[in-house]
């Protein structure tokens, strides 16, 4: 079965693969603005410490769960015996299709925003609703996008994800890199370092920590089944345990250099640091604009390119476990089946693409106690994002340590690393599956439903 269903051809492979899962619009995008709402760097340290505390033990879960089934997400717990639990694989499967039918769209936003860059549109940051709502010029992106997503799959492991992991993960840091180099030219960068470096305590409150756990969480792709996917693929003799701490390592490096690159712009044109997500798309262009016509452009395009990698890395993991899925449960042929779930994926998507200013109706879709008024897009964010993959981490924990078991966890994950077996690594991560994982997951997801669907401000109470 795994050599017919493909697999990594280099552990390497895998880690970038894997890191580029993780990698996407929810650290260079989404991070930024978080770390502005939540104070600077006291936001930092907390995201960084739930990072390796609450999402490292859960990814090495997932990988583990993935290669010793050599499954997709829904016929990995079939394969272990507890069927009734593939509902865990369905979870996922169903939060993935609805995150890529949304970030198709966000991607597309991205995509267009480098076009607009290249053209010398530094208007464009001005008018972003009216961007947003012309939904043939959004849609034309959106479809190149998800043919591309689906190009590099439907090639399968090794020829298309990995071969495609390879070239744009070190491409993404070399933009990375010049950007902050030149980012640290600016006049105020020093200023906008010390906010970002310089820890401000005072400023975490319990609002602070639940943002910090819910980005460490979504920023590195948990929960949805896409690193049990991709584990399935993993070679026997590798070592789980180093890989999942060396993706994790890099994408919180990603998200911390987005940091080094975004604080900079922002405090030499003297911006507000709790802009939300407009701090990308509304202000960077009139930063961009300020550097001058030629240098602007070529920021400006760098920038917006650096985040449709990003945001295409990411695509490519989130289609691939559906596809798996009709792969391995379906027994369809992986191209047929890629374009097949991509149409479908795309589909579901319009009115996310309509939901931006297009169509009224989906621009102000409903109202919920806690957020107010939402688009369709932000609904489908909140119930895919915010509400169903803490949900599914909490499952993976709890189906690891007490159903599958400990013993059976530490003997998949001791494959290629006999020597981690009785170390304080092991005994940690047995401790995290089993307690803090599920408590802590458990936490986000209860204070998520309260919070946003019943207007129950919870953290607000037991904070007085």
């Amino acid at each position: 079965m795994a050599t017919q269903r493909g697999g990594f051809s280099s552990r390497l492979g895998f880690i970038l693969a894997a890191a580029g899962s993780a990698v996407g619009l929810g650290n260079i995008w989404k991070f930024p603005f978080e770390v502005g709402e939540g104070g600077g760097a006291a936001f930092v340290v907390m995201y960084l410490a739930f990072c390796f505390i609450l999402c490292f033990p859960v990814m090495v879960a997932e990988i583990a769960i993935g290669r010793k089934t050599q499954r997709n997400a829904v016929g990995a717990f079939t394969a272990l015996g507890h069927k009734k639990w593939s509902i865990i694989g369905y979870l996922g499967l169903t939060s993935g299709v609805l995150i890529l039918s949304f970030y198709n769209v966000v991607a597309a936003w991205a995509f267009g925003y480098f076009i607009e860059m290249v053209m010398g549109n530094f208007e464009i940051g001005q008018h972003f609703g009216d961007f947003t709502a012309d939904f043939i010029k959004v849609g034309a992106y959106s479809v190149i996008f998800m043919v591309g997503t689906a190009f590099v799959v439907s090639r399968g492991i090794s020829g298309g994800i990995e071969k495609a992991a390879k070239i744009l993960m070190p491409t993404l840091f070399v933009m990375i890199l010049a950007l902050i180099v030149y980012a640290l030219t600016l006049p105020n960068a020093m200023e906008g370092l010390k906010f970002y470096l310089i820890p401000e305590f005072s400023e975490i409150t319990g609002t602070v920590v639940y943002s910090a756990l819910g980005q460490a969480f979504f920023s590195l792709s948990l929960g949805m089944g896409a690193l049990i996917t991709y584990g399935s693929y993993v070679n026997k003799n590798d070592n789980i345990v180093s890989s999942a701490a060396q993706i994790t390592l890099v994408d919180v490096g990603v998200a911390v250099l987005a940091g080094f690159m975004i604080f900079p712009f922002v405090f030499s044109q003297g911006i507000e640091t709790n802009g939300g997500p407009g701090l990308i798309f509304v202000t960077l262009p009139g930063v961009f604009e300020s550097l001058g016509d030629v240098l602007g452009v070529i920021v400006g395009s760098l920038f917006f390119l650096l985040l449709s990698f990003a945001a295409f890395t990411s695509t490519i993991s989130l289609l691939e476990v559906p596809t798996a899925y009709m792969v391995d449960e379906k027994k369809v042929d992986r191209t047929k089946a890629t374009w097949i779930v991509a149409l479908i994926i795309f589909a579901v998507g319009i009115p996310s693409l309509l939901s931006a200013g297009a169509v009224e109706a989906l621009t102000k879709f409903i109202t919920l106690p806690g957020p107010g008024t939402l688009d369709f897009l932000s609904f489908v964010a909140l119930i895919a994002s915010d509400t169903f993959l803490p949900l599914g981490g909490f499952l993976i924990a709890v189906f690891t340590a007490y159903i599958w078991r400990k013993e059976n966890f530490n003997e998949e994950i001791s494959h290629g690393d006999e020597e981690i077996k009785g170390t304080w690594l092991q005994s940690y991560v047995d401790f995290a599956i089993s307690y803090i994982c599920p408590v802590l997951l458990g936490a986000i997801f209860i204070v998520t439903v309260l919070d946003n669907y019943f207007g129950v401000k919870i953290l607000n109470m037991l904070l007085g």
